[in-house]
């Protein structure tokens, strides 16, 4: 799996969650995520990781409980194809984003409206 690292913020503006699954296009539809959190600061986070246990959850899911607002701390979400991780969402201390794909047009994708964004 390929990588890239970029700055959460860019400007005043937090790029989350919810951004990224969007980001990901038609490529994270039908994936089932499991997401978890070193540190819960919303009720969300809680019950993103109770809904991701066992099976996980779907992409359509995942988004609903990711409002735009919703800032993370030290979370990642894995996102799967039949079993296999496809994508790895690791969010660092509200700073940095970790993106790491099994398919390159998801990374030029994020490269493209992430400028600044360094291989892995």
């Amino acid at each position: 799996m390929e990588g890239i690292t970029f700055p959460a913020w860019h400007g005043k503006h937090y790029v989350p969650l919810a951004e990224l699954l969007v980001r990901l296009g038609s490529f994270g539809l039908d994936l089932t995520w499991r997401i978890e959190f070193d540190e819960v600061v919303d009720p969300r986070c809680a019950e993103m990781e109770r809904l991701s246990a066992d099976e996980g959850m779907d992409t359509l899911t995942l988004l609903s409980l990711t409002t735009p607002f919703l800032q993370l701390l030290d979370a990642e979400a894995r996102g799967f194809a039949q079993d296999k991780p496809v994508v790895v969402l690791t969010e660092f201390d509200s700073s940095l984003w970790n993106v790491r794909a099994v398919d390159e047009r998801v990374l030029s994708e994020l490269r493209h409206h992430y400028p600044g964004a360094q291989d892995l």
